[in-house]
């Protein structure tokens, strides 16, 4: 017998609406759980920073799968790019250089740490950012 697919949200006294919205705002954006609690707060939904982090937990990886799926589905392939980033960062007080995979929506695809800037480490990250 099969079983009707089962909405997720049923035990929930909030509108699915405003947990997507708590969600991905604080995915989206480099916001912590108490900025989205603020930022609710002023749209005059009052919850806590618990509730967001709960939330957060329980639907991420429903939410995930969705959008791999809406990328799957739409096959947008030929207009997927990525570019490679380089920059000089401070590793206990030394300069190191990392060198980043980013695609076109600011997803970071791979990245490498490396103390030198030379052609041997510049081929390994390529190498293994094309594997990817």
């Amino acid at each position: 017998m099969a079983r009707a697919k089962l909405n997720p949200f049923r035990y929930f006294n909030s509108s699915p609406d405003v947990i997507r919205l708590a969600i991905m705002m604080y995915v989206r954006y480099p916001l912590s759980l108490r900025n989205v609690e603020d930022l609710l707060h002023e749209r005059g939904i009052d919850i806590c920073h618990d509730t967001v982090r709960f939330w957060w937990d329980r639907f991420g990886p429903l939410f995930a799968g969705e959008i791999r799926k809406r990328r799957v589905r739409a096959g947008n392939f030929s207009r997927w790019r990525w570019h490679v980033d380089e920059v000089f960062v401070k590793v206990n007080g030394k300069p190191h250089y990392l060198w980043r995979a980013v695609d076109h929506e600011g997803e970071v695809l791979e990245f490498c740490v490396s103390k030198t800037r030379d052609k041997a480490g510049a081929l390994k990250f390529l190498k293994k950012a094309m594997k990817r």
